[in-house]
Order: structure tokens, then C-alpha cells, then sequence
């Protein structure tokens, strides 16, 4: 089983914590993260792009000048896709981009991901993370004795309005919960910051 450092808030470490090996200790598998990412990238698409076809441009309904005797080319509307103001001949229209895959894809891409986090050192389990009040600066504080610099992804067991609110105002650093945890938003920040709790409740859900 994977053995990790345990860490206060102070960024001391107070001891170690063993992972499961079933969530945690997997072989990373490139190609099912890879999909997921992409079906997460496709289903937050809102889809509302919209060109206008030669039916509902405006104008015209008359044809430009006769079908013969002119010496120009034939033509039946000035809104024609090749016309200058015309309608759009192949253009995009109000659609769905959403698909779904397979429920043990979607479980394995995530334990792929956490596993990766573990293989690069990537992964800071603390014991507690608790603030008296909403305050910024005690979050960054708190993230400045982890060292952590980069992109981080802090995951709670439950809902906290004081730590979500504390950490909303820091760049490159988001809240989650374990309810609502994902693929795409562990891969896309460089640090997994996650409370004992919430390890915990990990493995009872995923295991």
C-alpha cells in the first residue's frame, strides 16, 4: 500500500497515512484519461453557436435579373451562400455536444488519476484543514507552509463555507468535494491538497 506524509496545517508532518492500493496504487492508464478528460471537455459545452441559412437571412425574394440573355451567371436570390450578406451554405447550428461513457471507465480514469498524483509526489494529506473565520490571507498562510506554489486542488469531505470562501480569491487554487471530485480538475492543477477525512471517504466510496 502506498505510505504517504500526514501534515498540519502548520506544514509540519505529524506522521505518515497508508493509502489503498485499489484507488491509490493502480497503473496509470494514459489512454482512459485521455477519453475522460475529452468526454468532460465536450459535456461543458454549451453548444449555442448558430449561423444563418439562405432561408433566413433577410432580403432576397425577388430573383436578381432574368434566367437568360444577361451573359451572367444564373441566379435565383441575392441570398445565395455565394453572395456577398448571403445565407451560410454548412454552418454550425444549436446542438448537444454531450455523450456518456461506461460508469467503469469513468472509475478507473479516476483512480488513474489519483495514483498519478501519488507516483509524482504530487499528493498532501493534512490532518485537519480549519479556519476560525473567512480570511484569505489564513489560507494562503496555510498554503505557504505546504510550499505549495502552483495550481492546487484542496478536497473536503463536506461542504465548508469558510474554506471555500477563504480560497475562491486565490489564483490557480480550487475547492472540492469528494461528492463532486473529477478527472479533469485533479490533472489540472499540479497539487492534490486532500484532508484525512476526505482520503477516507475517498476509499469508501471508490474501494
Amino acid at each position: 500500500m502506498p505510505k504517504v506524509a500526514l501534515y498540519d496545517m502548520s506544514g509540519k508532518q505529524v506522521g505518515d497515512i497508508e493509502l489503498n492500493d485499489s484507488i491509490f496504487g493502480v497503473e496509470v492508464n494514459k489512454t482512459v484519461l485521455h477519453q475522460v478528460v475529452v468526454n468532460y471537455l465536450a459535456n461543458q459545452r454549451q453548444g449555442t453557436q448558430n449561423t444563418k441559412t439562405r432561408a433566413e437571412v433577410r432580403g432576397g425574394g425577388i430573383k436578381p435579373w432574368r434566367q437568360k440573355g444577361t451573359g451572367r451567371a444564373r441566379q435565383g436570390s441575392i441570398r445565395a451562400p455565394q453572395w456577398v450578406k448571403g445565407g451560410i451554405a454548412l454552418g454550425p447550428k444549436p446542438r448537444s455536444y454531450r455523450y456518456s461513457l461506461n460508469k467503469k471507465v469513468k472509475r478507473l480514469a479516476l483512480k488513474s488519476a489519483l495514483s498519478s498524483k501519488v507516483l509524482e509526489n504530487d499528493i498532501l494529506v493534512l490532518d485537519n484543514l480549519s479556519l476560525d473565520s473567512i480570511k484569505t490571507k489564513e489560507m494562503v498562510k496555510v498554503l505557504d507552509n505546504l510550499k505549495v506554489d502552483s495550481k492546487a486542488l484542496i478536497v473536503l469531505p463536506e461542504k465548508n463555507e469558510v474554506i471555500i470562501k477563504s480560497a475562491r480569491n486565490i489564483p490557480g487554487v480550487t475547492t472540492t468535494l469528494v461528492s463532486t471530485l473529477n478527472v479533469y480538475d485533479i490533472l489540472n492543477h499540479d497539487k492534490f491538497i486532500v484532508t484525512k477525512d476526505a482520503v477516507a471517504k475517498i476509499e469508501e466510496v471508490y474501494a
